[in-house]
């Protein structure tokens, strides 16, 4: 029989790639499905799900600024995306049944909620999926950031961290075939090595509240259910290693 999940309430970051599948950018429908599929069955386990989206499969606010577009419009534009995102992941979460709420820092009533903390909480608790778009709702700060401020505001035991390798390396794992895995390490080790877990906004808030870090590999299906049964998978960050 498999374990019960090892956490109530988890805040799980997607990043805009991450629903590109094989695409150069845009929307893959087959990889939001699968995504809708693993998040669903987390779900159903009765673990409160909030989620917040990355928009870089359309546009990202840095690579626009360097094109010479104003980065405060350029970060709007990424705010946007993850809008677009959000409503395609609700669509496809509706259609399997399961109750959500979109939920934006950028006010836009005709689409979303506007974040309200206690609103959101409320949501969890009455086992709605929440999907928090819109970043932070300001220019010049990362998805990961807005996902490591609203992991902390939900009170979250964990943050998820899906990636599109195992874990944490010492190394880019792409480029260094020496890299070495770290199955565990602790929030000053990621920020003295700089390593790739997130930014160091995000790991710092995170340590700030004890807020512990799981990396995994979402390209493996049904990882993610994996990751809230408490598997021995993906990366651990948290105040030791």
């Amino acid at each position: 029989m498999p374990d019960p999940p090892i956490y109530q309430r988890v805040l799980l970051k997607l990043s805009g790639e991450a629903l590109m599948g094989g695409q150069r950018f845009g929307l893959a429908p087959d990889v939001v499905s699968r995504l809708a599929d693993e998040i669903r069955d987390v779900h159903s386990l009765g673990v409160q799900t909030a989620i917040v989206l990355g928009g870089g499969n359309i546009i990202r606010g840095v690579s626009a600024a360097a094109q010479g577009i104003d980065r405060v419009a350029a970060d709007h534009m990424g705010l946007l995306a993850t809008v677009i995102n959000g409503l395609a992941l609700q669509d496809a979460l509706e259609k399997r049944r399961v109750t959500t709420r979109l939920m934006s820092a950028v006010e836009m009533r005709q689409i979303a909620e506007p974040f309200i903390r206690r609103r959101a909480i409320r949501h969890l608790e009455k086992g709605r999926v929440v999907i928090f778009v819109g970043g932070t709702g300001n220019p010049f700060f990362t998805t990961d950031s807005a996902a490591a401020l609203r992991a902390n505001e939900i009170h979250a035991d964990v943050l998820l961290k899906a990636t599109k390798v195992d874990g944490v390396y010492d190394a880019d794992p792409g480029v260094d075939v020496k890299a070495k895995f770290l199955k565990t390490l602790s929030y000053r080790e990621a920020l003295q090595a700089g390593l790739q877990v997130m930014d160091a906004a995000a790991i710092a808030l995170c340590m700030e509240n004890g807020i512990p870090i799981k990396v995994f590999n979402l390209r493996v299906q049904g990882n993610i259910e994996r990751v809230v049964r408490g598997e021995d998978i993906g990366s651990l960050v948290t105040a030791e290693a």
